[in-house]
């Protein structure tokens, strides 16, 4: 498979220049150039295949050329040893359950398929500088998954505020691979370094700078495998069409359950599970994208004004918008259903939801009774992440207490950065080369 910017059909790189570049040289995001036929491969296996099975037997097929069987088992050996969970709940409703990572969320999976891959594709290579932002979980799971990983630093942004979750034994100070960084400004001030330092050219080359946040197509792609994942652990019990409904915030989740429809898994559609800020409602009815103020609602995850994925799913609705009206469903929940829904799935299904599922889950049980869902269908619920990282409210909402795992009450702990700067591109700079 080859990819292409969304600005433009050529020039098409390679997989290796997706995960190692991440941006495009005109403004864009990559994007898969050809999609390739995937049901030879998951309309051929059961319920009893196994994730690691899924991935390493479709991504060969998918990155040819780049991974062969025997590579693609190495990097899965290498990146997971944990899996999704599709739980039924009744005829019309399954959970598919995204948070038994070593962080406890749905990120887990795409961040460790990346990084065990970018140390089987640099094996030949110079080394490489990872460059992301967070607000929160994404920094333990990139910790976790590029830990002791050959060749490649971890540098992470932070806004201000607390952090989080580390080990400073992972740190570079302390002989480690990761470089915590805390930004005196936002989340989108993050962002934004970011990408000013993947594009200017002469300090990217000099580090092998890339992200490991959704503007990579390397992280991004490999989450359509737990869609494939669900599908063939449910197709043969299935009665009906199937719908997915997908918590979204930057959109990656939804941009990687479109691409496995391209691949060949047949779907209804998909809700885009939306709160309060509703960042693509209208779009996704046909009107025009409008940036809004965000809204602080009890699931920040999904609190996104401009969400980075815009331009890909734009690329969706350019190439074939009479397809996209009757594939993706927006829904927006607001918090006092959130709240309600967790209590109620609790009390009928003794399942725990964080709001971010229960987000999905409310928008699953509105349409699924609409018109525009008549017949039966079977829908699939993400849970995206684990109900104790949102415990109070979590606990409030069932009227108890709940556990929360040793690994997850391990993250609670608070850590200083390496370097506190300005929101500046030349800051940013010079506190990574101090490093070195």
């Amino acid at each position: 498979m080859q990819f292409r910017s969304t600005q433009s059909q050529t020039p098409l790189v390679s997989f290796k220049d997706v995960v190692l570049r991440c941006l495009p040289p005109d403004e864009g995001l990559y994007v898969p150039a050809q999609m390739t036929d995937m049901r030879q491969f998951f309309l051929h296996m059961d319920a009893k295949t196994t994730y690691p099975e899924v991935v390493a037997t479709m991504a060969p097929a998918l990155i040819q050329g780049e991974l062969n069987p025997l590579s693609a088992n190495r990097v899965v050996e290498s990146a997971f040893s944990f899996e999704p969970e599709l739980t039924r709940l009744d005829d019309k409703i399954s959970l598919l359950s995204l948070y038994n990572g070593p962080t406890g969320v749905f990120k887990d999976f795409g961040i460790a398929f990346l990084a065990a891959v970018m140390e089987e594709l640099l094996k030949n290579s110079g080394p490489a500088m990872v460059l992301s932002a967070s607000r929160g979980s994404v920094g333990t799971s990139l910790a976790h998954a590029f830990r002791g990983r050959k060749g490649i630093h971890s540098v992470v942004l932070y806004p201000s505020g607390p952090i989080h979750g580390l080990d400073s034994a992972s740190f570079v100070t302390n002989g480690g691979n990761m470089i915590p960084i805390q930004i005196t400004g936002t989340f989108d001030d993050c962002q934004r370094l970011i990408v000013e330092a993947i594009e200017d050219r002469p300090f990217a080359e000099r580090y092998g700078i890339t992200s490991a946040n959704a503007i990579n197509l390397g992280r991004l792609l490999p989450q359509c495998f737990y869609y494939f994942y669900a599908f063939v652990k449910i197709k043969d019990s299935l009665r009906g069409d199937l719908v997915f409904s997908v918590p979204c915030g930057n959109f990656g989740n939804l941009i990687a359950g479109l691409y496995a429809w391209e691949f060949g898994m047949p779907v209804k559609g998909y809700i885009a599970a939306m709160n309060a800020n509703d960042a693509f409602g209208d779009y996704i009815r046909g009107k025009r994208f409008v940036p809004r103020p965000v809204v602080p609602t009890n699931s920040p995850s999904l609190d996104v004004g401009l969400p980075s994925n815009y331009k890909r799913l734009a690329a969706f609705y350019e190439e074939s918008p009479a397809v996209m009206r009757n594939m993706v469903y927006p829904a927006s929940i607001g918090d006092e259903r959130t709240f309600a829904t967790i209590g109620r799935v609790w009390k009928k299904y003794g399942v725990l939801l964080d709001p971010h599922g229960a987000v999905a889950f409310a928008a699953a049980e509105d349409l699924t009774a609409s018109q525009e869902f008549s017949g039966h269908v079977h829908t699939v619920v993400l849970a995206t992440g684990h109900p104790a990282k949102r415990a109070a409210l979590v606990s409030q909402a069932i009227g108890r207490d709940i556990e929360i795992p040793p690994r997850l009450a391990q993250l609670q702990r608070q850590v200083d950065p390496i370097a506190i700067i300005k929101p500046e591109l030349e800051a940013l700079e010079g506190a990574i080369a101090s490093c070195f």
